[in-house]
């Protein structure tokens, strides 16, 4: 008998490497995109700063266009494992991840992307990011706890700080909007914005507020969370000082969008909410920082969860400094160093061991066991 060798057609074979290639890997984009971001917010300026802001910018605009590369393959090649990301209420939250990470970059093209790419460039850049990150963020924060609802099966206790995630996205967005505002027509376009941003930042908060209660419960009543998972703890961070930065930056445009007296009041709004919402965040900080200290003792091991160090971070650096140029405060300018100080940390070494375990394959690695069923059926 004759066999003819068959021709190999590895063309035709999905990349296996990116079969778990999940959504939160757009955490990696929004925690280094937020370097730049919340840098160029301090009240610090020295010599080479901005240009260290810059590179860092562009690194995380490379990042995100990589990554939405590969999450398009991931879709094209692994539509099963994407349906059962999308089924599995420990991942389907990280979606969330994704406009965050592209609003984030838009922020950086308004903040620092004028020295890097021009003026004009960098405006139509943010424009884009924020209609695309936007329209994302809001059908995410419908369509997961849609999901969480009718088809994910969630165990007594089962609460986590990821379900947040989704939920955010709208506040990022309302911290982006008002960088366009400059930009649009004086009337109607910069009022309906302003407006608008203002029901983003509305929706987001009264959803955070519905969530919120949920994780402090199953902290207290079924105790800390598996060591892998505490540093998402610090996700909590995210909302606290994303809502502080978004009221902030909204009312310093709020004069060329709207008439007296609510461009006024929107400015007092701005110190009356932000100040205590950062007493709470200080307050969350301790905690979960003690909570993972406990977790360092005992042995708690590298995970893409440590990227939470990262971008809520860097939020409660913008809202600090947000709120020291409203108040004129040094003590909040010298918060916002110190805060900033350790997201630089916390940025270099998890930077630097995510690169390690992607280089070696480990963080892409097939799970040791097969996922639990995790959708209710029909």
């Amino acid at each position: 008998m004759v066999t003819v060798a068959q021709p190999r057609t590895t063309a035709a074979v999905p990349p296996r490497s990116l079969r778990n290639l999940g959504p939160n890997w757009y955490a990696a984009v929004m925690g280094t995109a937020i370097v730049a971001n919340a840098g160029a917010a301090l009240p610090v300026r020295l010599p080479g700063l901005r240009d260290a802001y810059e590179a860092v910018w562009v690194l995380s605009a490379l990042m995100l266009a990589a990554l939405l590369v590969a999450r398009a393959g991931h879709w094209l090649h692994h539509r099963d494992r994407a349906r059962a990301d999308l089924l599995d209420p420990a991942v389907a939250p990280f979606y969330g991840c994704l406009s965050m990470a592209l609003l984030a970059v838009g922020i950086g093209a308004f903040s620092v992307g004028p020295g890097v790419i021009g003026e004009r460039d960098a405006v139509v850049a943010g424009a884009a990011l924020f209609g695309a990150g936007t329209l994302v963020g809001l059908v995410v924060a419908v369509a997961i706890p849609y999901l969480m609802i009718t088809r994910h099966r969630v165990a007594p206790g089962g609460a986590s700080p990821v379900w947040l995630l989704p939920v955010v996205a709208p506040m990022v967005a309302a911290t982006l909007g008002p960088r366009l505002v400059p930009h649009l027509p004086a009337g109607q376009w910069r009022e309906a914005l302003l407006l608008g941003c203002y029901a983003l930042f509305g929706l987001s908060l009264l959803a955070v507020l519905v969530m919120l209660p949920l994780v402090f419960a199953r902290l207290v009543h079924h105790g800390p969370l598996p060591l892998a998972l505490t540093p998402s703890l610090f996700l909590v961070l995210g909302p606290l000082g994303q809502s502080t930065t978004a009221v902030n930056s909204l009312a310093d445009v709020a004069p060329s969008a709207i008439g007296s007296p609510y461009a006024a009041g929107l400015g007092a709004f701005a110190v009356v909410y932000g100040v205590p919402v950062m007493g709470f965040a200080l307050l969350w900080l301790a905690l979960a920082g003690a909570m993972v200290l406990r977790a360092v003792r005992r042995g708690m091991p590298f995970a893409m969860t440590w990227w939470s160090f990262t971008f809520p971070v860097g939020t409660c650096v913008t809202g600090a400094a947000s709120l020291a140029a409203h108040t004129g405060l040094a003590a909040l300018e010298w918060a916002s160093v110190a805060l900033y100080v350790f997201l630089l940390a916390a940025w270099a070494v998890t930077g630097a061991r995510t690169l390690r375990g992607l280089v070696s394959g480990a963080l892409l690695a097939a799970p040791s066991a097969p996922l639990p069923a995790t959708a209710r059926t029909r």
